[in-house]
């Protein structure tokens, strides 16, 4: 029913940027809430942003000044700009759909800065 797909991680120092992008298809119409969430090994899966069809958006302390998530108007496509990346931002980064209370996950894409 959902289809998510994420693009645009990689290897970058500290200090750069990366901009994730997830490609969403299926029943876009009917999602409330995309957004972005990451987790790191050993770690547990954390929210980093979101966005409701509202424009609403929220982000996780961490990422608060650093990060913006935007995504078009047909919500087909949401992104995430990485700005000011720190080696703690290394982690598996999922994008999210939320149709009502179900949760659809893509499949991940992997950020890792170094130090």
């Amino acid at each position: 029913q959902v289809q998510l797909v994420e693009s645009g991680g990689g290897l970058v120092q500290a200090g750069g940027s990366l901009r994730l992008s997830c490609a969403a298809s299926g029943r876009i119409r009917s999602f409330t809430t995309m957004g972005w969430y990451r987790q790191s090994p050993g770690g547990e899966r954390e929210l980093v942003a979101t966005l409701t069809t509202n424009a609403n958006t929220r982000y996780a302390d961490a990422v608060k000044g650093r990060f913006t998530i935007s995504r078009d108007k047909a919500m087909s496509r949401v992104y995430l700009q990485m700005n000011s990346l720190k080696p703690e931002d290394t982690a598996l980064y999922y994008c999210n759909a939320k149709i009502s209370d179900v949760n659809y996950w893509g499949q991940g894409t992997q950020v890792t800065v170094s130090s």
